[in-house]
Formats: C-alpha cells, sequence, structure tokens
C-alpha cells in the first residue's frame, strides 16, 4: 500500500503529539519536582503546574482525542483506496489546525483556539464522511 496524503499527514500529526508531549514534560518535570516523578504517582502532586504548563498538557490531551478519529478516517481511506485531492486537503487541514492549536491555547488564544480546534474537528469529520461515500 502507497503513502497517501492522508498517512503521510497522520505520521506528521503523531510526530506532533511528541513534540507536544516534550513541550509540557519538561518544565511540568522541573515544577513538580524528581521526588514527585519517581514516585508511584497515587497522589497528586504538591504543586500546580503553572498556568501555561497546564495549557500545554490540556493540548497534548486534546491532541490524544483527536488524533484516534483522524487516524480512523486516515486508514480508512488508505485501505480501501479512496485517498483525493479532496480527502489529501482536508488532511492537511486537520494537521495544519493541529500545530497551531497548540500556540492558540499555551498562549490563551479566545475564540481563535476554539475556532482553530473546530476546523480540525470539521475536517476530520469530513474525512469521516468521505471514506463512507
Amino acid at each position: 500500500m502507497p503513502m497517501t496524503p492522508e498517512l503521510i499527514v497522520l505520521v506528521l500529526a503523531a510526530l506532533l503529539q511528541c513534540v507536544q508531549f516534550v513541550s509540557f514534560a519538561i518544565p511540568a518535570n522541573i515544577q513538580i519536582g524528581s521526588a514527585y516523578l519517581m514516585s508511584a504517582r497515587d497522589r497528586p502532586p504538591s504543586r500546580d503546574l503553572d498556568e501555561r504548563t497546564a495549557r500545554l498538557k490540556r493540548a497534548f490531551d486534546n491532541h490524544f482525542e483527536g488524533l484516534i478519529l483522524f487516524g480512523i478516517a486516515a486508514v480508512v481511506i488508505a485501505v480501501t483506496g479512496q485517498s483525493s485531492g479532496l480527502t489529501g486537503f482536508f488532511a492537511w487541514v486537520y494537521l495544519i489546525a493541529r500545530v497551531v492549536y497548540v500556540p492558540a491555547y499555551a498562549l490563551g488564544w479566545n475564540p481563535g483556539r476554539t475556532l482553530i480546534w473546530a476546523a480540525g474537528f470539521l475536517s476530520t469529520v469530513a474525512l469521516l464522511v468521505l471514506a463512507l461515500i
């Protein structure tokens, strides 16, 4: 099976998830401290994350949720041979929205953050619908 644009974007989105992990994990580890990180984590940390780091964590978690649906759409389109210019377009819109969403969330861009999220979500919905046609 060839690498379709949707699968390429899926791999890039997974790499974005790795970058997002590092972007929140490093400051979170500094803020929370090594004693908690080396523990069994049976209780919440004694210190809270600062606002920006907490936002980066929420953006990371949110991307997991979006990545599941996008991954389903990308794989179904690739496996069924339905890749087209239109599906490739929606895949790239999803990725661009997810990339822009990270600073939008971290910096508190409102209502821009929600509009950016909606662009990525609607692109995923479009891909899922196109997979059924």
